[in-house]
């Protein structure tokens, strides 16, 4: 990995659940982000995978500092922003800058395009003298694809593809090191999605930016990502290079979503395996002891509902060395395995033991 200018460090944030009206008392915490780890190099992108609820958006957004951690680190270049304020966070903020994932609610509908790409300049007055922001604001739109003449029109006057481009362009305003892209193109239709994320590589190559992209479709992450962190329930289970954790996964849950993966060649539709996962997602308000993931696992052990598993190179990647080698949260990691047939599920060596009762 190239030299870090991001950093996360056992990061956390849990939300209160509380009860009563006058005298409120708090009765357990929703997990939403339990300790989760990794670094981004400069130029760098990684891509950030899992189902809904896992916890992505929730990092995404204390990396910009709209929401503040729990507990954990976030270091900027060595610096940790989470212990930053005032001057100093404001400075940091306009180093990394995120994307929205809905540009039809991240845009003011009352404001101009050009207001809304300009506002930053507005924050931070040193990037651009007054007399300039409207040059620089046509620049952008030019960058990103758009008439420069557009900057008196309002958001309802653009398509959903164009409203992604001025949410980039407002990304860009402040010429950031760091861009995290939540989700950026899961609401544009699948044309428009390949037209932003082409934009997204351009202007990293041109800008030399470091992304952090966030995202549901794996073909769009493995296309962009240089690598790439599957997270479950508020964790980080497998985290590699694009190349490893898609031909080499090792984790139960990255090898049953890769399997659902569409595949167009009937052919090799009709020989790959697929993994169904019985039962729900539980709540994160009450997750499993020890591995969150065993309640879905097809090879859980009792060793799975006794103790945590870390994120870490298993034992016989280890031993063998290789570029496939890299960390997975199972204590059963695998490379290749016995997966279950479609519609059923092997018998387990042993049951695990129920659900923890602590919130």
């Amino acid at each position: 990995m190239p030299e870090a200018i991001l950093e996360v460090r056992d990061l956390v944030k849990h939300y209160p659940l509380t009860q009563g009206i006058l005298f409120k008392k708090q009765i357990g915490a929703v997990k939403a982000v339990d300790g989760v780890s990794f670094g981004l190099g400069e130029g760098e992108t990684l891509g950030i995978v899992g189902e809904s609820g896992c916890g992505k958006s929730t990092v995404a957004k204390m990396l910009v500092n709209l929401e503040r951690p729990t507990s954990g680190s976030i270091f900027y270049k060595g610096e940790d922003i989470t212990q930053l304020s005032g001057r100093a966070l404001k400075a940091v903020r306009r180093n990394i800058q995120m994307v929205f994932q809905d540009p039809y609610t991240s845009l003011n509908p009352r404001m101009t395009v050009g207001d809304i790409i300009g506002e930053p300049y507005e924050i931070h007055p040193e990037v651009a003298p007054k007399g300039d922001r409207r040059r620089k604001v046509q620049d952008l739109l030019d960058v990103v694809g758009l008439n420069p003449e557009y900057i008196n029109r309002y958001p309802h006057q653009f398509s959903g593809g164009q409203r992604q481009r001025i949410g980039i362009a407002r990304g860009l305003a402040l010429q950031p090191e760091v861009i995290v892209a939540d989700e950026p193109v899961s609401a544009l239709d699948v044309s428009v999605q390949a037209q932003v994320v082409n934009l997204l590589e351009r202007l990293q190559s041109e800008f030399r930016l470091s992304y952090v992209f966030i995202a549901h479709d794996l073909s769009i992450v493995r296309h962009i990502s240089d690598r790439v962190g599957v997270m479950y329930l508020g964790r980080v289970v497998e985290i590699g290079t694009d190349s490893q954790i898609y031909d080499h996964p090792t984790h139960p849950y990255t090898q049953a979503l890769l399997s659902a993966v569409p595949v167009p060649d009937p052919g090799a539709r009709a020989h790959r395996e697929r993994i169904i996962l019985t039962g729900d997602v539980p709540s994160p308000a009450n997750p499993p002891s020890g591995c969150r993931f065993r309640t879905r696992c097809w090879k859980a052990q009792e060793k799975c509902a006794l103790e945590v598993p870390l994120l870490a190179v298993p034992e016989w990647f280890r031993s063998a060395g290789g570029p496939a080698a890299h960390p997975s949260a199972c204590h059963f990691a695998a490379e290749k395995q016995v997966v279950p047939q479609e519609g059923e599920l092997p018998p387990r060596p042993s049951p695990p033991p129920p659900l923890s009762k602590e919130p």
